[in-house]
């Protein structure tokens, strides 16, 4: 009954938030045109907050594929650096060098471009892996270096030959910064220590699986946490579901997130049918930040949400491209870093992805 009414009362917001709130700025060269966004009425849980976003228009990103939907169907291969001798379409060639921490194999086999989003984590091979960077890996690719951190730190042996994506969940926000923002190793590594000695706070009955383990997904897998985390996850999962059934036709396309009185992140798709394929592991990855932050007073209202959406000022811009497939973006403002993942692929040129970090 509760969450019936929650998404009432979202959805009667609804109207009134769309003929009142401004568009955030455009951005692109001049005669581009940019999707904008607008900040919704928030649903909230605990200490969690959160704002659907929609937009003025999406786009069709079906030709798309995730690294979740790669992996499962096998169209998609990682492997440690040196461990596998690829196909380099039409012939066998090994990859230089050895198994490194920071660096593997990825191979997309499909005849459909593939989408890797930073956070997202890959568990096996001598160590588990998070992406340290959004980026597009086009159909039927040679072997890629795959930038990645590890996340479990105290493991170098090889538990299979290659990897499986922890499809529960992707890392949550301050483990994402520290590998997209900071792109530092031994950061990643104090916030995995971080978030599982919180968990062991929170759910102390975990503690001896957590301390049994170094790896981020294995405190994240434990059935103790697990439960914890939906908790918080089911209801704003089944409130936003609802909302997104009311704005399909509005083109919702992305959340901001606020954990106690702060926006923290912002994360935004070209179409709605891309945010519902990631949508059940990024709540749980918002979900894991709540439960490892303190608890303190105050919520962020819908005004804090569209000021965050609308600042995309940059001080610095830096940009790296891959001609004709992707174009990656970094966007260091006043109080935030951004990133905009550019899909250049031929019929393309739009945004797949934006995430938007609070300092």
């Amino acid at each position: 009954m509760r969450g019936r009414q929650i998404l009432g009362l979202v959805t009667m917001a609804l109207t009134t938030v769309l003929m009142v709130l401004p568009f955030g700025p455009e951005r692109g060269e001049a005669g581009e045109t940019w999707p904008v966004y607008k900040a919704l009425e928030p649903i909230r849980h605990g200490n969690l907050t959160i704002f659907p976003v929609v937009t003025d228009r999406s786009h069709d990103t079906k030709n798309f594929f995730t690294l979740d939907e790669g992996l499962r169907s096998g169209e998609v291969v990682v492997s440690e650096a040196g461990a596998i001798q690829p196909l380099i379409r039409g012939r066998q060639r090994p990859l230089p060098g050895g198994a490194q921490v920071n660096r593997l194999v990825l191979v997309n086999n499909s005849k459909r471009p593939l989408i890797l989003l930073a956070g997202e984590i890959l568990t096996g091979g001598k160590q588990d892996r998070v992406v340290g960077k959004d980026r597009i890996v086009p159909a039927e690719s040679d072997p890629i270096d795959l930038a990645v951190f590890c996340v479990e730190p105290h493991r170098w042996v090889a538990t299979s030959s290659g990897f499986g994506s922890f499809h529960a969940q992707m890392a949550q926000p301050s483990v994402r910064r520290s590998a997209m923002a900071d792109q530092d190793q031994g950061k990643v590594w104090s916030e995995v220590h971080a978030s599982a000695k919180a968990m062991v706070a929170v759910v102390p009955q975990a503690a001896p699986g957590i301390e049994a383990t170094s790896s981020y997904a294995g405190v994240m897998s434990n059935e103790e946490v697990k439960q914890r985390v939906e908790t918080v996850a089911a209801p704003l999962e089944q409130s936003y579901q609802g909302v997104m059934r009311e704005l399909r036709d509005r083109s919702a396309v992305g959340v901001v997130v606020a954990v106690n009185d702060q926006i923290i992140w912002a994360d935004l798709f070209a179409s709605t049918a891309l945010l519902e394929k990631y949508w059940p592991k990024l709540i749980r990855s918002y979900a894991a930040e709540a439960l490892t932050r303190s608890t303190s007073p105050g919520r962020p209202d819908l005004k804090a949400a569209q000021a965050f959406l609308q600042d995309f000022e940059a001080r610095h811009e830096s940009v790296e491209s891959e001609p004709g497939v992707y174009r990656h973006t970094e966007l260091q403002g006043e109080g935030f870093t951004a990133f905009e993942l550019t899909t250049l692929l031929p019929g393309t040129d739009f945004n797949i992805h934006i995430a938007k970090m609070a300092e």
